[in-house]
């Protein structure tokens, strides 16, 4: 029987019943659900609203039907609403008219978004552990790679040499950022809307202090219809997932550039690559481009929350109820993306000679060049026009900076001497860049070593 039948004379249609029911998805929430009932009923215990007797009976079958689904001798009923009526009868059916006592003082509303708050911190604290994971995972290689001259590029061209370590670096920044944003949102989220009921809170003399500390949240919701209504905590959620995810995207990117044969700076395990049905040849990074794909899945879930809130007037609408598939949705996506990438980065193997190959390449010293002339008396300006001619001269000539003969550099200016070949060596470009967040490779080491102690990890 439907929690709200005693207004109507009729069964819901069929196909209208099976539209309604959200208990497909809603049911991963059962042990919130029976959490959140087990601190409600406590509460009201200890109130008075109903007798200690009472609470302890319905608690001791709350903790019976978790114990029952635990050890699978009792499984979720499908054909139920959701998950809160099929806890709710199961309840019902063990102990009787007590079991009908849970629902004083409460709402599916404010029940709702109690299991929800409940079930998203845990995601949160989940995704922070494997962020952390992988971000310990780059700051290791980056130290290992702390002096693997590679090429630094803008717009995809050759720009500057950096370091592999430096450039793993970039993302274990990214990532941090990520974790310190879903932290965030755990935060805003850590606040219990029991007690809201419907929208208007209750009559009855309950204490949402007491509820709210029982299920461990930081302290109650202000206001009521507030409670039952919020679901910023979801879109900030989906949008820290979002932005995470579009930072893997980036990522996977650039590792699928990095298998190239027109790279090839990296390989990938074969436990994180496949092969091609016709082409024996093939290895094929597809980890790294399904996980680019998935980003868009995890943006369309940040839409369809917003899209699905923007137009809501308070307080609780049956589209709130689009809001759960959406968010759990984005979380499985990017922890099944964090589980799969980062072993996939911990195997693979790095390539270090192609790599200084290509940095070789590019006329990527050409900044260092301009700079040496800085350095005997000319301006940034001039030094950088010379440099441009003499960049023009190597490729119309087939020769690099490396190559090109010092006659011939001090036929562009006189202020050119030996130690011009010292200056625009890749290893002295990298190595001087020792400003704070620069290649250097100490500072690639202090920095990887900086990040682990803050996620508590050695290096």
């Amino acid at each position: 029987m439907k929690l709200w039948a005693g207004r109507f004379h009729k069964e819901l249609d069929k196909t209208t019943d099976d539209f309604n029911s959200s208990i497909s998805f809603d049911s991963r929430m059962v042990k919130e659900d029976l959490a959140g009932s087990i601190a409600h009923a406590t509460m009201l215990g200890e109130c008075g609203v109903i007798t200690q007797e009472e609470a302890a009976k319905i608690c001791g079958g709350l903790k019976g039907i978790l114990a029952d689904l635990e050890n699978g001798s009792l499984s979720i009923d499908e054909n139920a609403e959701d998950i809160h009526t099929f806890v709710e009868g199961e309840l019902t059916k063990r102990l009787g008219d007590a079991g009908k006592r849970l629902h004083t003082a409460r709402s599916r509303n404010d029940q709702v978004a109690v299991d929800l708050r409940l079930y998203l911190k845990k995601e949160c604290a989940e995704l922070r552990d494997l962020l952390s994971g992988l971000t310990a995972v780059l700051c290791k290689k980056a130290l290992q790679y702390k002096d693997a001259v590679m090429p630094g590029y803008t717009h995809m061209q050759r720009a500057q040499p950096v370091t592999f370590g430096h450039h793993l670096l970039a993302y274990a920044e990214m990532f941090l950022r990520d974790a310190g944003r879903l932290r965030d949102a755990a935060k805003r989220m850590d606040y219990c809307p029991l007690g809201s009921c419907a929208l208007a809170g209750t009559t009855y003399p309950i204490d949402r202090e007491r509820t709210a500390e029982l299920l461990g949240f930081a302290g109650p919701t202000q206001n009521s219809l507030d409670g039952v209504s919020d679901r910023d905590f979801c879109m900030e959620l989906a949008a820290a997932i979002s932005i995470c995810m579009v930072h893997l995207s980036r990522f996977s990117e650039e590792i699928v550039l990095w298998c190239s044969w027109e790279f090839k700076f990296i390989e990938l395990d074969d436990a994180f690559s496949t092969g091609s049905s016709i082409m024996p040849q093939k290895k094929n990074p597809d980890i790294a481009e399904l996980v680019r794909g998935k980003s868009g899945r995890a943006i369309g879930d940040m839409v369809t929350l917003f899209t699905m809130m923007k137009g809501l007037p308070l307080a609780y609408n049956k589209d709130m109820q689009e809001d759960k598939e959406a968010v759990f949705d984005a979380a499985d996506t990017l922890k099944l993306c964090l589980k799969t990438f980062t072993p996939m980065l911990s195997t693979m193997k790095v390539l270090t000679q192609n790599m200084r190959a290509a940095a070789a390449k590019g006329f990527i010293n050409a900044t260092d060049c301009a700079d040496y002339l800085v350095g005997r008396g000319l301006p940034f300006r001039t030094a950088y026009r010379i440099t441009g001619e003499i960049v023009a001269y190597c490729v119309e000539n087939g020769l690099t900076l490396e190559t090109l003969p010092l006659e011939t550099y001090r036929k562009f200016n006189e202020k050119f001497g030996k130690d011009i070949y010292g200056a625009i060596s890749l290893e002295h470009c990298v190595n001087g860049r020792k400003v704070l967040g620069g290649p250097a490779p100490e500072n690639v080491e202090a920095q990887a070593n900086r990040i682990l102690n803050l996620l508590g990890a050695k290096a």
